[in-house]
């Protein structure tokens, strides 16, 4: 008889060795814990028990008289008790040696109970190979242990392996020894084995499932599974079915289980093909629903995994039969192979997460590798959406204003207000960096107000200090959800009588596409901000709809045209063309706005020879670098009363 002793068993290695488990008791009063079987064994009487019986025999003399007579001694009454039990046992002296074992024993152990007497007991049931189960046993013999229990997978003669629970307890003092019992949880463990199968497998595919899949994992990055041999590294392939939830729309859900299984067979066949072109093969599981996972231990770098991604493709984008029905689909797969070492199972699962979407964004039907830079934007992006609202209450954002002047005479007739975050951890962030984000849930709405009414404020600010000059206009952005989402008439309203700026101070810019598609409320509430007297801008005009017919039914006063068709401008050498079309689309655009009574600003004004041709077209005014980059307010004061302003005046 030989045993066999390992560690944990992995959830997919339940035919193969696993370590034991010990139940080491100490001595002095010390109990099993709940729910473990103890074994009961009974010693000699207690020397009080001993003095009863003295005294209820001395009330009987004749019968003490008696007892002189010589008799044959017998044995104690539990060595018939040990032989006939049908628990195997075996008594072990105090150097481990064997010196009685019983019928039971030798059954299970497929021995002949003869050759039991004298055989060490530690090799009979394999407690040596186990340095701590080993070291209690020692201990155990010398009396410094109360009571040692075990689990064993030994190896039957015949071949087969048979689990037994091993449990050591000391005997009474008189008899100098241990008693050693062996209880057959064959059936046990192959019912747990079951169980556990159950329990970590996908009951539709029969692959392992989440659960099992994350065992794994954790346990490929723990220090010991790649410190000594292997790469060091680990891949995955994260992918997820495209329109598969059509598939159970129309097609029900029994042809949705049975395409997940017909997968699961060819994701199965390309992890095969994959381990036999290298040692291992990947571990493919169904995490849920129509989500899939290849994990790759001891993965040789990108390329091994983007070939595995690329025959994954190819496999699922093979038509399947099922039904009588052909069903073509396709795959995303986010990709992900680093350094085992630092990392986590949620930081891999995550990073894989990341870059299935990133996948799915691209166009779907594809697989994309991980990329820690896109990864970091990714993460910023977060950080800005979360900490946005409390940027407001905490002061972190300002206004700069960037002056907008008349063509005609170069005074600064507006500004407009551009706001900035001072972000903490990320420095001065410019609008595009946020304001999506903002739009996405909702904080656009109180970061809006407050842009509203301090540039309200400060072009009121400017209108008193500079009673003598002509009163500049302040020109704010509006998202399209500050209408939806809010009463923006109530709110300008209440922000003009809060600061006592004039309505036709006030300037409102929405970009072309949310204005062209405004009706129902938008509409409404644009026509109710005319009505008051604000003046409503079209900004980025000729990139949108330019739907020219709808635009003579709104209540539009400015178009502000699109500086990509201003930068068509810049080719100041004289031998040169410059851009004609351009120019002629920028002089029609102008030509119609001022037939429609619209006055017209041209965005990204940068050179004098811009300003120049854009004055020639007729242009009323112009925005750009030319005059101003964006600036603090005290900065705007210095340009006010100027009579000419100079290209850099308003440039640091």
């Amino acid at each position: 008889m030989s045993g066999t002793s390992e560690g944990p068993t992995p959830a997919t290695e339940l035919g193969r060795a696993v370590v034991t488990e010990s139940e080491i008791l100490a001595p002095s009063g010390a109990e099993f814990a709940e729910g473990v079987e103890a074994v009961e064994v009974t010693g000699p009487v207690p020397d009080e028990a001993a003095e009863t019986v003295e005294a209820a025999g001395s009330a009987e003399p004749d019968r003490l008289a008696e007892s002189h007579v010589p008799r044959t001694p017998s044995p104690p009454p539990y060595r018939s008790v040990f032989t006939a039990a049908p628990l195997a046992m075996a008594v072990v002296d105090r150097e481990g040696t064997v010196t009685g074992a019983n019928a039971a024993l030798a059954d299970l152990l497929g021995r002949d109970q003869d050759t039991l007497t004298g055989a060490v007991a530690a090799d009979l049931v394999d407690l040596a190979s186990d340095a701590r189960t080993w070291h209690a046993y020692r201990e155990l013999l010398r009396g410094r242990r109360a009571r040692l229990r075990c689990t064993r997978r030994l190896k039957h003669p015949e071949g087969h392996a048979l689990w037994v629970r091993v449990t050591v307890a000391p005997l009474p003092p008189d008899d100098d020894g241990v008693l050693v019992s062996v209880a057959d949880i064959t059936d046990h463990r192959a019912l747990q084995a079951r169980l556990r199968h159950l329990r970590m497998h996908d009951p539709v595919t029969r692959l392992p499932n989440r659960t099992l899949f994350f065992e794994r994992l954790t346990g490929a990055l723990e220090a010991e599974s790649y410190a000594e041999s292997g790469t060091g590294r680990i891949g995955l392939c994260y992918l997820d079915l495209d329109g598969f939830k059509a598939v159970n729309d129309t097609l029900g859900h029994r042809v949705g289980d049975q395409l997940l299984a017909a997968v699961a067979d060819r994701l199965t066949r390309c992890a095969q093909d994959a381990g036999r072109a290298r040692a291992g093969i990947p571990l493919v599981a169904r995490l849920g629903g129509d989500e899939f996972a290849l994990l790759v231990e001891d993965s040789t770098g990108t390329e091994q995994l983007a070939d595995l991604a690329e025959s994954l493709l190819d496999a699922i984008q093979e038509p399947f039969d099922l039904s009588g029905r052909r069903l073509k689909v396709s795959a995303s797969i986010g990709v992900v192979e680093r350094h085992a070492a630092g990392t986590t199972p949620t930081a891999l699962m995550q990073a894989a997460d990341t870059t299935l979407y990133w996948a799915k964004a691209d166009g779907k039907a594809r697989w994309t590798l991980f990329d820690p830079e896109r990864n970091a934007s990714r993460v910023t992006r977060q950080a800005l959406a979360s900490s946005l609202r409390p940027a407001i209450d905490r002061g972190e954002f300002a206004l700069e204003y960037q002056p907008l002047v008349g063509m005609d005479d170069d005074r600064v007739h507006g500004v407009e207000a551009l706001i900035r975050w001072h972000h903490p951890r990320f420095g001065t962030l410019t609008p595009n960096r946020f304001i999506s984000l903002a739009e996405e849930d909702g904080a656009i709405v109180p970061l809006g107000r407050w842009v509203l009414r301090t540039a309200c404020r400060q072009a009121r600010d400017w209108q008193t200090r500079y009673p003598d000059e002509p009163p500049i206009f302040v020109s704010v952005n509006v998202a399209v959800r500050q209408v939806w989402d809010s009463d923006l008439v109530a709110d300008v309203a209440d922000t003009l009588e809060e600061t006592g700026l004039p309505p036709h101070l006030l300037q409102l810019e929405l970009t072309e596409s949310a204005v062209m598609g405004s009706s129902g409320r938008p509409l409404q509430a644009l026509k109710a901000l005319s009505d008051m007297g604000v003046r409503i801008a079209i900004d980025d005009f000729g990139t949108g709809y330019s739907n020219l017919a709808y635009l003579s039914r709104l209540p539009v006063s400015v178009l502000k045209l699109d500086g990509s068709f201003v930068r068509g401008f810049q080719i100041e050498d004289r031998t040169a063309q410059p851009g004609a079309a351009d120019e002629v689309i920028v002089e029609a655009m102008v030509q119609l706005a001022h037939r429609l009574g619209l006055t017209v600003t041209a965005e990204c004004v940068e050179t004098s020879a811009q300003a120049t041709r854009l004055r020639r077209i007729g242009c009323d005014t112009g925005q750009g670098w030319l005059y101003s980059r964006p600036v603090p307010p005290d900065r705007i004061s210095e340009l006010l009363g100027t009579p000419g302003v100079q290209a850099g005046v308003g440039n640091p």
